[in-house]
């Protein structure tokens, strides 16, 4: 039997490129960049199956390139980059990896906030720059963790994992949603709170929210105002979240204490942007999900989704309602 064609736009862990490759004809683009456009529209003419990352924009034009388009297979949990009413409107489901990176993402996100919270890039350029003399009792002063006030932003499996973290720091944790999570207020002992409740009281705020048309700049110029002076922002969501001239001129005039962000509005962020420089400021380049197990089991189930969907079998995570 022939094997069908598929696309897959980025070098991914061996794992899922296995699968793909044994079941079908794997057209990959080997490229460090995302495929461009025009490469993006040729290249997926005559497939049946597209495995693509978060950084490739799936719209309508680019399923109408590819009449035989079967399914669609993100290795991402977010699907905001793939027009979810087109495929819809085809008859194809969209697959997303959605679970296997929450451990290693909140990981991430509490790495950002104890090392905005105590200055850590800030000391290790003290270190290197030759600035370190002696002990010194006023030097690199930071927030305290244990004890302080933590607000989530999104309370789903990340953000649920973002506060059982929180719980052996003692901090009391609040939280908002566009529900109410009863079973984790049971469980975790989280207490729900509006959003501008939760900006004011909280010391530390985490965003977990996926990126809407809601969500869009909800962290603008008004939220950051509400939050305290001492305040600190760690964004481990969507880079547009935040509304990003906001968030320099909270920095910068100084509404808030300190930013630690996983992912940026522009991403990447050029080198020369001023957040980039600023010693209030963490950016990492968006690896949330980077260890070796979660990558690898993200890429094994987008292969996953992909083959199911080449089959006609249901998605193991589908992000429509296709079939």
């Amino acid at each position: 039997m022939e094997k069908p064609t598929v696309f897959v736009t980025r070098r991914i862990p061996e794992a899922g490129l296995r699968l793909v490759r044994e079941a079908c004809e794997m057209r990959l683009w080997e490229g460090a960049l995302p495929p461009p456009r025009d490469v993006l529209l040729r290249d997926v003419r005559d497939c049946a199956g597209l495995l693509c990352l978060l950084t490739e924009t799936i719209d309508a034009e680019v399923m109408d390139a590819a009449p035989r388009l079967r399914v669609i297979s993100q290795m991402a949990v977010g699907v905001d980059n793939v027009d979810l009413a087109a495929a819809s409107a085809r008859g194809i489901p969209v697959g997303h990896t959605p679970g296997v990176l929450t451990e290693a993402t909140a990981d991430l996100t509490f790495a950002l906030l104890l090392a905005a919270a105590r200055r850590i890039p800030e000391g290790i350029e003290h270190v290197r720059s030759g600035e370190w003399k002696t002990w010194d009792p006023l030097a690199l002063l930071g927030a305290a963790v244990c004890g302080a006030t933590l607000g989530i932003v999104g309370m789903g499996r990340i953000g649920a994992a973002v506060a059982r973290r929180a719980r052996g720091f003692d901090m009391t944790i609040i939280y908002t949603d566009h529900e109410r999570k009863p079973h984790l207020e049971a469980e975790l002992g989280v207490v729900y709170a509006s959003l501008d409740e939760l900006l004011a009281r909280s010391d530390f705020v985490s965003l977990h929210c996926p990126l809407t048309e809601e969500t869009t700049h909800l962290i603008d110029a008004d939220a950051l105002r509400k939050m305290k002076a001492t305040g600190i922002l760690v964004n481990a969501a969507r880079g547009p979240v935040v509304d990003t001239a906001a968030l320099l001129q909270a920095l910068e005039e100084g509404w808030i204490a300190m930013a630690a962000l996983d992912v940026t509005d522009p991403e990447p962020l050029p080198a020369g942007h001023p957040l980039a420089h600023r010693a209030d400021c963490i950016v990492v380049p968006h690896v949330g999900s980077a260890t070796v197990a979660a990558r690898e089991r993200m890429a094994t189930i987008a292969a996953q989704n992909l083959l199911a969907g080449l089959r006609g079998d249901p998605l193991v995570h589908c992000a429509n309602c296709a079939r």
